[in-house]
């Protein structure tokens, strides 16, 4: 009985059989790596997400993301040094708890102090790699005057 009717049966050899296996996945192998090189470009040279710093702005690219692990590479983009810090809370940007110096209190009621990088000097580029739940998340600049000045923005993690 045929296998496939119409078709006629070839015998191949075994070692001709493996050496076209190994060439089959020699050629895998290295489509894998191309895309390995690839891949990475579509995206910021990391994968990460940028934040802008200015006076006194802080712009994320993106204003939301999936939770997990995420990197935020936040470039400076201004003579004078900034800091990146974020907060899990569910306040509004503009109203987390100030001290009397007008700077955010770190540890006030309704803030979860994340992490943060301090002193971006102007015009460098630094990274941050946080796992982030699900939530409402602020970024600030928490140099003095920095906050009350707009430099904060929402982000929201799903």
């Amino acid at each position: 009985m045929e296998r496939h009717p119409g078709r006629e049966t070839h015998y191949v050899p075994a070692d001709v059989r493996q050496e076209g296996e190994r060439l089959m996945m020699k050629r895998l192998l290295v489509l894998a790596a191309a895309a390995a090189l690839v891949i990475p470009a579509c995206s910021s040279d990391d994968g990460g997400i940028d934040v802008t710093v200015s006076d006194f702005k802080v712009e994320p690219a993106e204003t939301s993301a999936p939770a997990g692990e995420l990197t935020f590479d936040i470039t400076n983009d201004a003579e004078q040094t900034h800091e990146f810090v974020i907060f899990k809370t569910d306040l509004a940007p503009d109203a987390l708890p100030v001290g009397d110096d007008g700077d955010v209190d770190e540890e006030g009621e309704g803030v979860e102090h994340i992490d943060e990088i301090e002193d971006i000097t102007g015009g460098s580029t630094q990274s941050l790699t946080v796992s982030l739940d699900a939530g409402n998340y602020v970024f600030i600049c928490n140099l003095p005057g920095h906050y009350e000045q707009g430099m904060h923005a929402a982000f929201t993690v799903s």
